[in-house]
């Protein structure tokens, strides 16, 4: 795929992202305290560097495993059908599952994938994104923990991408074209 020429600014720089990240960790592990294990389920691909760095934080006896779904593709316009490519490995049903997301955009993928966990029947589910646009919403879906709020733009960085790049990015930057 070839995209015209942009640049990067960066919005939120790694060091403010590493603090938010250590102080959504506190606030899970006060939720799930007592927990036997925490089902921790990253959507990917987005959301799989916020994950590595949430679960290093939390201090809780904890499982990883993810879920892949598709909104976007290669384009910057979610189409707002929602397919699951890769499905959870293990059984979820009693247990704590926190459900991790990348972005929350128009809703659609965090509100289709709510619903499927919740058919599962877990015993308790919270959800997490790293960044939300709250301007962009189509439904009425919220996630209970969020790491910033940001303006109608397109971002990359910390694991979010734009047509497979820049998700190595250590920053969340707005992409500027040319």
């Amino acid at each position: 795929m070839t995209t015209r020429p942009y640049v990067i600014d960066q919005m939120i720089s790694a060091k403010t992202i590493a603090a938010r990240v250590e102080a959504l960790a506190r606030e899970i592990e006060a939720e799930f305290a007592g927990t036997d294990k925490l089902v921790v389920v990253g959507l990917l691909r987005g959301s799989f560097v916020f994950i590595a760095d949430l679960v290093r934080e939390i201090d809780l006896p904890i499982e990883v495993d993810f879920m892949e779904v598709s909104s976007y593709g290669d384009a910057m316009e979610s189409s707002r059908e929602v397919r699951i490519l890769k499905d959870l490995r293990a059984a979820i049903e009693g247990r704590d599952v926190l459900l991790v997301e990348d972005i929350v955009d128009t809703g659609h993928t965090l509100a289709h994938v709510t619903r499927i966990i919740q058919t599962r029947r877990p015993a308790r589910l919270r959800t997490i994104a790293l960044l939300d646009k709250p301007s962009r919403r189509e439904t009425e879906v919220r996630a209970d923990w969020i790491g910033f709020s940001i303006p109608d733009e397109f971002v990359v960085g910390y694991g979010i991408d734009f047509a497979q790049r820049n998700r190595n990015l250590p920053h969340i930057g707005k992409v500027r074209f040319l």
